[in-house]
């Protein structure tokens, strides 16, 4: 694995040991950064894929959001983004899968810029917040929530709700570590994204082959959000990852690659049956 930077954002890239299969590019949730992916990345690369992991703007060893970032925290500024770096690394199109809000991207760029997108794997994802004037407005609150108590309360009061019940100590203990790194600017650039999003009507558009994944004991977006997302997007797979909850890539690492891997697996068999 190498830490790099490029494009003005830190990455990590775990390289297979011959020519890779492809790329998938792997996009953390809200409260995450590329550490989300330490579980599920190497066992990626194993199998002969190139795995790249951002800390998304704002996050991890990445700036703050701002010129030259992201001009705004609309949808498209975050698509302008992943494309921005995709073409910086020299890729032409690749393999998305996101996390939660990092789902939401990989959906607005399958919906906007399909050219980039190979598949897409939505991981406990959603829609946005936006499909409700509530859930915008709660969406946003968080912020002033993380300013007023600080990022290691927030991730205390919040990071239990992300994990199934009877969690595993290491894998609870990382959520919460992740969450209380995050920052204020990126979190803020992230809430105002998704409060922005309503990623519905985009859904019966997306041509990628998708595979939507989803904790069984998700309490955050719920199974119900992700099967809707997958019965909308035409001939997406669906399944579920036993004994995770939202933050299932942490949880269930070996999992959650396993399928990951037989869904890019059964793509490249596609591939060479043309």
């Amino acid at each position: 694995m190498s830490r790099v930077h490029v494009g003005g954002l830190a990455l990590e890239i775990h390289e297979p040991t011959g020519e890779p299969c492809g790329t998938v590019l792997l996009l953390h949730g809200i409260g995450g950064c590329a550490d989300t992916f330490t579980g599920v990345a190497p066992r990626l690369a194993a199998a002969g894929w190139r795995a790249v992991a951002w800390d998304a703007p704002g996050y991890g060893e990445s700036p703050d959001p701002g010129p030259g970032v992201v001009g705004d925290d609309s949808p498209g500024a975050y698509v302008n983004v992943v494309a921005r770096l995709l073409t910086t690394l020299g890729i032409d199109r690749a393999h998305l899968a996101g996390v939660s809000w990092g789902g939401v991207i990989a959906t607005h760029v399958a919906a906007r810029r399909p050219e980039l997108v190979a598949g897409l794997i939505l991981i406990d994802s959603t829609r946005g917040s936006g499909t409700t004037k509530a859930k915008a407005a709660a969406m946003r609150g968080r912020v002033s929530e993380l300013e007023q108590q600080g990022a290691e309360a927030f991730a205390a009061r919040r990071a239990p709700r992300l994990l199934a019940d009877g969690p595993e100590p290491a894998a609870a203990a990382e959520v919460e570590r992740q969450m209380s790194a995050v920052r204020v600017s990126g979190y803020a650039g992230a809430a105002e994204m998704m409060a922005q999003s309503d990623t519905g009507p985009l859904l019966p558009t997306i041509t990628a082959p998708t595979l939507v994944l989803v904790g069984d004991e998700d309490r955050v977006t719920g199974v119900e959000e992700s099967r809707l997302l997958a019965r909308a997007i035409p001939q997406a797979c669906f399944g579920l990852v036993g004994r995770a909850g939202h933050a299932a890539v942490q949880e269930r690492p070996a999992e959650v690659a396993a399928a990951m891997l037989a869904f890019l697996d059964r793509l490249l068999g596609k591939e060479a049956a043309r």
